[in-house]
């Protein structure tokens, strides 16, 4: 699976002002809304509630936020990297300034996990979280994001 499978470009952001988690997490309900039309509340609320389960902060700065939502037929993805970290309650006690967020079908099973797996294997590569924290630039966030896909494939 690629992450440009998952992710458009248009859900790519470079956040200044997120304070805290919450508001963290209402950043990828505001850009799911505004990249795949979903409803940002109800973002908000899925992914909350999951966070209520367990943090899901990886550590080294970086968070993988996920939910079920009702309502798509794919898995989806938004991408946020923030100017000054927050608290995630991450497993290493580190501040997170790389999030990757997926948002899945209430049913998908294996599509879920794998795009969790393959998030979480592109983001445990220190060389593209440099590349990530150092190209504050939504457009080159995407390039970097995607184009590990096609350097793995070749």
């Amino acid at each position: 699976m690629d992450l440009s499978t998952i992710l458009k470009s248009e859900a790519v952001r470079v956040v200044t002002s997120a304070s805290s988690k919450k508001r963290l997490l209402q950043e990828f309900g505001d850009l799911a809304a505004s990249a795949y039309g979903l409803e940002a509340s109800r973002v908000v609320e899925a992914l909350q509630e999951r966070e209520n389960l367990g943090p899901t902060g990886v550590g080294h700065g970086v968070a993988l936020p996920h939910a079920r939502l009702a309502k798509i037929d794919s898995v989806l993805g938004a991408f946020v990297l923030l100017e000054k970290p927050v608290d995630f309650n991450a497993v290493d006690r580190q501040p997170v300034d790389i999030a990757f967020a997926l948002f899945a079908p209430e049913e998908a099973g294996v599509e879920h996990l794998k795009a969790l797996a393959q998030v979480s294997r592109r983001l445990r590569e220190p060389s593209i979280c440099t590349k990530l924290r150092a190209n504050p630039d939504s457009a080159t966030l995407f390039t970097i994001l995607t184009e590990s896909d096609k350097v793995q494939a070749a």
